[in-house]
């Protein structure tokens, strides 16, 4: 009689660590784990470093979860990140700059807006205002920012994807150069600069002289040495009226001037993976929390507040992810991308994401089989390939992912056809 209840305690506790061991391979055996564990087999992801978290949407529940805690390096991927802080700190339509105004001269403060007679955003609101003005004074000193991100690369300065970052910037703070029928370039104060010619580089290291090769057919888009004296040039070219400068903004009632809706600028900053508009946007979010604009200060009142709580902080050091420094977790990454999915409506956080296809972003779909269903953003450079956004499942349920692979010597359209077959059986089967 008083061996039963030592009988009935060893039973219960084999039947407890049974069924938690079944429970185990149980969970193993879903079509998620399956697909997932499949596909990171996969001979193009060995030698290197992966990690995949697939988190429900509703429910909320991790699905599948391998290096999900682990950092690693996500380019472009900061770009949501970025796109994010846009959504909690900027309103419908951008502050374009704050004015005040004595006697009967406008003095103005840019904030850092990129939309300032930029060739592809096609928007003149700033420019149009200006020139209804009187006397203009500009005033530039309201940032701390340094031109270039931290840990960008040096020899980048001449590239499309490297412009300097600033209060006013002027045509993307890029020239664009082509020589089809002749030299043509754009903004034409530079035509005298602009040189046909072989050379290492497309503009000088230390000045504002750029190069186009003969044989080049391409618009060349460079990146301008800016400075208060060529912003002031600029801008009375644009404006055809003289403005002044300014070492002090005057004391007084301050405006603001709104300019294009955020959204169109957001899904500019993430279609093409725009380094210059997602850098000036997180400058122009920190117009909204501080005085003195830049990017540092946009990051670490996000980190302060709105990402708190996520459960590894990141190494966060720019907006457009140039920077080898950024460093995110893929769980990071599902957590950030599920507050955009709770606080955004999914018809227009699903325009703005990009669609995602066999070989990389698309404009239009290119799988004839199957209807959009990858709504994502990638990251890239060097030996790195992330991918982090949406899936909507052919059940119509959502599935927020991030894959993250650094540090791969494959080419990498091997890393992206592993993805898009492990993303699409996920469309497919949950």
């Amino acid at each position: 009689m008083t061996k039963m209840p030592l009988i009935c305690c060893r039973i219960s506790k084999y039947l407890i660590i049974n069924l938690f061991i079944l429970s185990i391979l149980l969970g193993g055996c879903s079509p998620t784990r399956k697909i997932a564990r499949s596909n990171l087999k996969n001979t193009a992801l060995q030698n290197s470093f992966h990690g995949l978290v697939v988190m429900d949407a509703k429910t909320q529940k991790i699905l599948f979860n391998t290096n999900g805690d682990r950092y690693f390096t996500p380019a472009s991927n900061t770009k949501i990140v970025t796109f994010y802080t846009g959504i909690k700190l900027l309103p419908k339509n951008i502050p374009t700059l704050t004015y005040t105004i004595a006697n009967d001269t406008v003095f103005v403060k840019g904030t850092g807006d990129p939309s300032w007679l930029h060739p592809h955003l096609h928007d003149s609101t700033a420019i149009n205002w200006l020139k209804k003005q009187g006397n203009i004074v500009l005033y530039t000193q309201n940032t701390d920012e340094l031109r270039f991100g931290p840990g960008w690369a040096w020899e980048d300065f001449d590239t499309y994807f490297s412009p300097e970052r600033t209060t006013i910037p002027l045509y993307g703070n890029v020239v664009a150069v082509s020589n089809n029928q002749g030299l043509e370039v754009s903004p034409s104060y530079f035509y005298n600069e602009t040189q046909v010619a072989e050379h290492p580089f497309k503009r000088d290291e230390l000045a504002n002289h750029f190069y186009i090769a003969p044989s080049e057919q391409d618009t060349l888009e460079i990146p301008f040495m800016a400075g208060d004296s060529l912003t002031k040039q600029l801008l009375e070219s644009g404006l055809e009226k003289k403005i002044s400068m300014v070492n002090h903004f005057p004391e007084g009632p301050v405006g603001t001037l709104y300019g294009m809706e955020t959204d169109s600028i957001y899904k500019q900053m993430l279609f093409k993976s725009d380094n210059f508009l997602a850098e000036q946007l997180l400058m122009t979010a920190s117009s909204m929390i501080s005085d003195t604009i830049g990017t540092k200060r946009a990051i670490a009142y996000m980190l302060e507040n709105d990402l708190k709580d996520l459960e590894q902080q990141p190494r966060w050091v720019d907006g457009s992810g140039l920077s080898r420094y950024n460093l995110f977790t893929p769980k990071s990454f599902v957590q950030i991308l599920s507050k955009l999915y709770n606080e955004v409506p999914e018809d227009r956080l699903f325009t703005l994401f990009p669609m995602w296809g066999p070989d990389s972003t698309v404009k239009e779909w290119e799988d004839p089989d199957t209807e959009p269903f990858l709504f994502a953003k990638s990251g890239s450079f060097g030996n790195n390939y992330n991918l982090s956004g949406y899936v909507r499942t052919k059940s119509g349920k959502v599935l927020i992912f991030s894959f993250m692979n650094n540090h791969f010597k494959v080419p990498s359209i091997e890393i992206r056809k592993t993805m898009y077959a492990t993303l699409k059986e996920l469309y497919e089967r949950y």
